[in-house]
């Protein structure tokens, strides 16, 4: 049975604006505007997990960690965190496809300053807005190795619906990977957004950005 006729008209790319937030801003990356910050709080991870399941890094030298950024089709953010005054993420936009209405987020690398803070969930948050509430997209998509159990309750925890396996989708590493594949699409993201407003308001974090209720969706 065919689908139903919808009413579509084609997305913008991202464009090189900077998204600015309560607790972050997200530049368009710069490997030599970012890449200082960005290596020295990357490498506060000693024993390399951040990389664990990335197809490249860690990186020994500022160098190798500016190669990384820009020779890739992606479109990276620097994560700028207003509280520590310095950039200290990436994350970025992947398989954009305007003419289907999808795009992804990857690439997310969190330095351990940024892991498990409002700054972190603010950045998810105002990619997912410019997605819908901006570049008018369709369909938002969140991929990850179906052995990363922190990326895929994290894809949960951010309101997005699993949506199954792809099995031996990629090679990664030397090692086989499976691929879990979830998903935000447009009609949910009134109810998100919702969610996501509650958590960061005033009401809910204390002066130390600690939450008094976590994020919920409903």
């Amino acid at each position: 049975m065919l689908g139903k006729k919808i009413k579509f008209k084609i997305p913008k790319v991202p464009s090189k604006n900077f998204i600015n937030g309560k607790f972050v801003i997200l530049e368009p990356v710069n490997p030599s505007k970012h890449g200082k910050d960005l290596f020295e709080t990357f490498s506060l991870d000693k024993k390399g997990l951040l990389w664990n399941y990335m197809p490249d890094g860690p990186f020994k030298n500022l160098k190798q960690l500016s190669y990384y950024i820009k020779n890739t089709d992606c479109f990276f953010y620097a994560i700028y965190s207003k509280r520590h005054k310095k950039y200290c993420g990436l994350a970025s936009y992947l398989r954009i496809q305007p003419r289907a209405g999808s795009i992804e987020v990857g690439y997310i690398t969190y330095s351990p300053i940024l892991k498990k803070t409002v700054e972190a969930t603010e950045t998810m948050y105002l990619m997912m807005k410019n997605v819908f509430d901006t570049l008018k997209y369709r369909r938002y998509e969140w991929k990850c190795n179906n052995g990363n159990e922190k990326s895929k309750n994290a894809a949960l925890r951010l309101g997005f619906k699993f949506e199954g396996v792809f099995r031996q989708a990629a090679v990664v590493k030397g090692r086989n990977r499976d691929t879990a594949w979830f998903s935000v699409i447009d009609k949910e993201w009134k109810k998100l957004k919702k969610g996501y407003l509650r958590y960061f308001s005033n009401k809910n974090l204390d002066k130390n950005f600690k939450q008094k209720r976590s994020l919920k969706f409903n």
